[in-house]
């Protein structure tokens, strides 16, 4: 079956930790929706609202409403986020 999840980036253009997971992603070819926070605090408010953070990245995966968010740049929480996503979705 197929993976019906999508990736949420939420990053901040000059953020190191932020180019290091669209890297990641990019090289396993994640496709990702990426949303950039620079210059508008509205969207901190949204992150600060729904995981208590105002820092990026933040990583949501998951799909119909229900998403698990990684709030720090560590590359194998996200991988076995990603992973873990496969086999719910599969």
């Amino acid at each position: 079956m197929s993976v019906n999840r999508k990736i949420v980036l939420w990053s901040k253009t000059g953020c190191h930790y932020c180019g290091e997971i669209k890297a990641f992603l990019e090289a396993n070819h994640y496709a990702y929706d990426n949303i950039e926070v620079a210059g508008n605090d509205i969207l901190r408010d949204v992150l600060e609202v729904k995981y208590g953070v105002r820092h990026v990245p933040v990583v949501e995966v998951g799909g119909d409403g229900k998403y698990e968010a990684l709030l720090e740049a560590d590359i194998e929480k996200l991988k076995a986020l990603l992973t873990a996503s496969e086999v719910v979705s599969s």
